[in-house]
């Protein structure tokens, strides 16, 4: 199956392929997981000519990180106080080989690659991000998921001296996320460790972090350092401080208003036109069996 670029940007907005086109090879398959989980068919990754990325100075200098401030700007102003080496994560729960990874570990034994995708947030804005990453199911099949393991929680680093917005009740720190366990597993899932051909940036949640494109972007917790499976579904700090605003799934619906604001259409970061929303942010095509047959306005 081909993963093909969304169909909301306009050919005119396309750099030709003699100027600038990023292709590379396909994903190689998973092996070695636990007997009973799916992996979803080998893809290739979803491509986006140069001059669809959203500026870096953007991503950078615009985006939601609680930890270092609420606004917008607060994070490239304040991350520099996080200190991401060295670094711990540590993999365990319903597997049968728990490990601790040391950051250069992870660099070393799971080689990151580019991955161009589309990142939309819940407040009606979007970006186009070349992302450094692997598939967060190379590292859970080292760990090997046991038969109970049904979902996959992720905890951010909790130090109010490193992360000063922690020193405020805004959210029940730390902040904690999860997915359900073939979410996870899916290809287009990744860990981040760098964009733009560069490590991530304090304020973009370095070392590593979490990337799901389908969803919506505050799924995509930063700066992890414990990655837990689990039998039954763990919380996750905006449906806990805010459940009738933020489901446990997050999945981008158009069909779906936030209460506050309506999510039928976008606005891409360094553009002023507003486009309409795709549902599943345009990879609908990858990840809709996921969610074949629940209810997507009562589970959102």
């Amino acid at each position: 199956m081909l993963i093909r670029r969304p169909p909301d940007i306009a050919t005119s907005e396309i750099t030709n392929e003699a100027v600038y086109l990023k292709r590379r090879e396909f994903m190689k398959a998973a092996s070695g997981v636990a007997a009973g989980f799916a992996l979803g068919p080998l893809l290739p990754k979803v491509l986006y000519a140069q001059d669809e990325w959203t500026p870096r100075e953007a991503v950078t200098g615009y985006n939601n990180f609680y930890e270092f401030g609420t606004g917008k700007e607060d994070p490239a102003r304040n991350a520099h106080t996080l200190r991401p080496r060295p670094w711990t994560i540590s993999v365990g729960g319903e597997v049968n080989k728990p490990k601790e990874y040391g950051i250069e570990d992870i660099l070393s034994r799971f080689p990151s690659e580019e991955r161009v995708y589309r990142m939309r947030c819940v407040e009606a804005w979007s970006m186009v991000i070349p992302w450094l990453g692997f598939p967060l199911r190379d590292l859970l099949n080292d760990v090997e998921p046991n038969s109970k393991a049904r979902f996959v929680a992720f905890e951010t680093l909790y130090d109010p001296e490193q992360m000063p917005g922690q020193r405020r009740a805004v959210i029940d720190w730390p902040y904690v996320e999860g997915l359900r366990l073939d979410e996870a597993l899916h290809p287009l899932t990744i860990l981040s460790t760098g964009l733009y051909g560069s490590m991530l940036p304090n304020q973009n949640g370095a070392p590593i972090r979490l990337v799901v494109p389908w969803k919506y972007g505050f799924k995509s917790i930063k700066s992890i350092v414990k990655i837990t499976l689990v039998e039954d579904m763990p919380p996750t700090s905006w449906n806990m401080m805010i459940p009738h605003e933020y489901g446990f799934y997050a999945n981008v619906n158009p069909n779906v208003d936030h209460p506050r604001w309506s999510q039928a259409k976008e606005r891409p970061i360094g553009k002023f036109r507003r486009i309409d929303t795709q549902m599943f942010n345009g990879y609908g095509e990858q990840v809709a069996d996921l969610y074949a047959g629940m209810d997507l306005r009562r589970y959102y």
